[in-house]
C-alpha cells in the first residue's frame, strides 16, 4: 500500500521550518527533510541539489519555483545552521562562539552529519562553509573579491567570537580542475612503473609542490588578513589536513567495500584517476592517498609551527578514522566517522580557548 503523499506546500514547510535549537531536535528535521527528498548530483557529487520525491509529494508547478530558488542544499544548510545559530545566542546559551569557513568536510548538507554538526552540541557556531569550494574559491574567488567571507563573518560575530575554523585543501588537490575538468589528483600521480612499493616514484613533485605551494600562500592570506584586524590579532585559527582516506575499491580481508553513495559515483574522487594511471595495487593506491595527505600536513605545521606563539592550531586528523567503514564514501566520513574527527577539534579547541583566557587576562 502506497504511503499518502505531502502536499508541494507542506514539503516547503519542512524547508523553511524554523530550525530547533537543540541539535538532537535539529538533525531529527534534517531527516525529515531527506525523507521526502531525492538528492540529484551536481557539480561533481560536491554541490548537492534536494529535489522533491514526486512518489512522496504532490507536485504544484506553481510553487516549483520557488523550491527550485532554494533548493541547492548548500544554501538550504546554510540557512538552516545560521537561523539555528541566531535563535541560540540570542537566547544567551553560554558557549564559546566559533566562525567556520570551509568545504564538504565542515558542511555536507543533510546527508551527513558532518564535523560542524559535531561540535555544534558543545560550541555556538556561525557556518559560512560549503561542500565543494576550494582554496582558490575562499580566498581569490571573484565573489569575494568586495570583501573575503570569512573577514565579513569575523566582523559581524566581532563582539562574540572565540576562534575561527578554516577547512580548505581538499577540493583543490582532489577536486576537478576548473580548466580543464579533470580530477586534479590525476595530474598529480605519474603512471604505474611496475613497482607497487615505489610510492614516491609515482608522484609527480613539480605538480605537488605547485599546488602546495598554492595553497602556503592561500593559508598566509587567510592569516594576514585576520591578523591586520587589531581586534583578532590573538583569535585562535584552527586548521587541519584531513584523514587517510580509503580509494575504492577497497578489500579488506574477507570483505569488499561496501560504500555506495547515493550523490557521487563510488570512485568519483579518487579511484577513477588512480585506475586511469593503471594503479591498481590497493596497498600502492592508499599509500599514494597517505603520501599527499602527509605532505599537506607538513605544509601546515609550518605555518602553525608553536601555536602558543603563531595562534595557528593544527588540528591532526590522521588515524581518527582508521576503517573504510569509518567512510561514507571516498573522502567524507561516516556519521561516526566524524564524530572521531570532532573530538579531536574539540580537543585543540579547548587548549587554543584555555591559551586566549591567558592573553586577554
Amino acid at each position: 500500500m502506497t504511503a499518502e503523499k505531502i502536499s508541494y506546500q507542506d514539503y516547503l514547510g519542512l524547508l523553511l521550518k524554523e530550525p530547533a535549537t537543540d541539535p538532537d531536535a535539529f538533525a531529527e528535521q534534517s531527516e525529515e527533510i531527506l525523507k521526502y527528498s531525492v538528492v540529484v548530483k551536481n557539480q561533481g557529487g560536491f554541490d548537492l541539489v534536494l529535489a522533491p520525491d514526486p512518489e512522496k509529494v504532490e507536485m504544484d508547478p506553481d510553487l516549483q519555483e520557488l523550491e527550485n530558488a532554494m533548493g541547492t542544499a548548500n544554501r538550504l544548510a546554510r540557512w538552516r545552521r545560521q537561523s539555528q545559530f541566531r535563535r541560540r545566542l540570542n537566547a544567551g546559551e553560554n558557549r564559546p562562539v566559533l566562525v567556520s569557513e570551509g568545504d564538504s568536510w565542515f558542511q555536507f548538507p543533510v546527508l551527513i552529519k558532518d564535523v560542524i554538526d559535531q561540535l555544534n552540541r558543545h560550541f555556538l557556531i556561525y557556518s559560512v562553509g560549503a561542500a565543494g569550494d576550494t582554496a582558490e574559491n575562499m580566498v581569490y574567488g571573484p565573489e569575494k573579491k568586495a570583501r573575503r567571507e570569512y573577514m565579513s563573518s569575523l566582523g559581524k560575530m566581532r563582539d562574540h567570537v572565540d576562534a575561527f575554523l578554516f577547512s580548505a585543501a581538499g577540493n583543490d588537490i582532489i577536486g576537478a580542475d576548473p580548466d580543464t575538468g579533470e580530477p586534479v589528483l590525476y595530474d598529480l600521480i605519474r603512471p604505474f612503473n611496475g613497482n607497487p612499493g615505489d610510492i614516491a616514484g609515482h608522484i609527480d613533485h613539480a605538480v605537488l609542490k605547485e599546488k602546495l605551494t598554492f595553497l602556503k600562500t592561500a593559508y598566509r592570506k587567510v592569516i594576514s588578513d585576520i591578523r591586520a584586524d587589531p581586534g583578532f590579532r590573538n583569535l585562535p585559527i584552527v586548521i587541519h589536513g584531513y584523514d587517510y582516506a580509503f580509494p575504492y575499491p577497497h578489500h579488506p580481508a574477507g570483505g569488499k567495500d561496501r560504500r555506495n553513495p547515493k550523490y557521487a559515483d563510488k570512485n568519483q574522487w579518487l579511484g577513477d584517476p588512480l585506475d586511469r594511471r593503471g594503479i591498481v595495487s590497493q596497498s600502492l593506491r592508499r599509500n599514494l592517498i597517505m603520501y599527499l595527505v602527509d605532505e599537506l600536513y607538513g605544509m601546515l605545521a609550518g605555518l602553525s609551527a608553536n601555536p602558543l606563539n603563531t595562534g595557528v592550531w593544527l588540528v591532526d586528523c590522521r588515524g581518527a578514522m582508521p576503517e573504510v567503514s569509518d567512510w561514507n564514501d571516498e573522502i567524507h566520513g561516516t556519521d561516526d566517522g566524524y564524530t572521531a574527527v570532532a573530538a579531536r577539534f574539540r580537543q585543540t579547541i579547548e587548549q587554543a580557548l584555555a591559551h586566549r583566557a591567558t592573553l586577554i587576562s
